[in-house]
């Protein structure tokens, strides 16, 4: 998922100087951002309080929005270095093509992850012959310094593993929950589930007390550690916890995020992340001149024309503003 905005503004993130190191209940309002066809998504990271959850770094929540009559999402060739994409649908399907080669059609509840290393460009766009509703959720991850030179690479995984309870079902998507283990590849300690709990439920959620933790609302009405939260909300939860007490009210859609602390400062502009302003710098040269990135092939249309870079200095400072 490409960020669209063409004056973005650069995001400072990473550091554990900002990390709340206790449980809290933050709840953090979404950012309305338009990204190409009729696609409207709400934008929970980077915010204007906190930039990160462990690595996850970016956040969009999208529909349902009924696209029988539209082209839903078309989102053209676009850049990205120093991530990882993770693609997750409630409904419909999304096309994805990238520069290594790879075209897969990714559907509810499969995982399309997307590492982008040193270099990487992808589209990603609803099939022509689409399902009614679109509706799902696009994340980045951040890569450590470690690790965010390494070759570009995409998996799909169609089969995650599952953890039940009474009136819960998580699919883990990254890294682990309750002893079950995504088989999708991680840098970092990180946490990423969908939760679907029906109406009436009452679960305690195991969780890690050295991760912080965010719980993302996809769909229905719950309350997460006594606080209602709505579609298209994350309330930010912070460290310390061992349990999570989640209610349902009606049949609801969750995603919990967590991970580690991320140590590493960052700088964030539009689909790159980075360490300082030369490397930012020169990921927009790269991808304006056409070298580093790869081609996109198959896509029906242009490719996107990087922003102008903003005139004051990107400066990593840390994880809120």
């Amino acid at each position: 998922m490409s960020n669209l905005d063409r004056e973005p503004v650069p995001a400072v993130c990473g550091g554990r100087g900002f990390v709340v190191a206790e449980p809290v209940r933050e709840l953090l309002s979404p950012r309305r951002v338009r990204l190409g066809g009729s696609t409207e998504v709400r934008r929970l990271l980077p915010n204007l309080g906190r930039r990160m959850v462990g690595a996850w770094a970016f956040v969009d929540h999208y529909g349902p929005d009924d696209i029988a009559d539209e082209p839903g999402m078309q989102v053209p060739p676009h850049p990205h270095m120093g991530l990882q994409t993770v693609s997750w649908l409630h409904e419909g399907e999304v096309l994805h093509r990238d520069s290594t080669g790879s075209r897969q059609t990714i559907r509810p509840r499969e995982l399309g992850l997307m590492t982008s290393g040193r270099a990487v460009s992808h589209s990603e766009e609803s099939p022509r012959a689409h399902a009614r509703f679109l509706h799902g959720a696009q994340l980045w991850v951040a890569l450590p310094d470690t690790h965010r030179h390494v070759e570009p690479s995409f998996q799909h995984h169609a089969e995650l593993p599952v953890v039940t309870a009474p009136g819960l079902t998580a699919t883990v998507i990254l890294g682990s929950l309750d002893g079950a283990a995504s088989p999708g590849t991680t840098y970092t300690p990180i946490v990423g589930a969908d939760l679907a709990l029906t109406a009436g439920a009452d679960v305690r959620l195991p969780l890690d007390a050295d991760f912080e933790y965010a719980a993302l609302a996809m769909s229905g009405a719950a309350d997460v550690d006594g606080v209602p939260v709505t579609p298209g909300s994350m309330l930010y939860l912070g460290c310390g916890r061992t349990e999570l007490p989640v209610r349902a009210g009606s049949d609801t859609g969750l995603m919990l995020l967590g991970g580690e602390p991320f140590e590493e400062e960052l700088v964030m502009w539009w689909n790159f992340i980075g360490r300082n302003q030369d490397e930012i710098t020169q990921a927009r040269e790269d991808w304006t001149t056409g070298s580093r990135f790869g081609e996109v092939t198959g896509y029906d249309g242009e490719r996107l024309d990087a922003p102008e870079l903003p005139p004051v200095p990107l400066r990593p400072r840390g994880r809120v503003r």
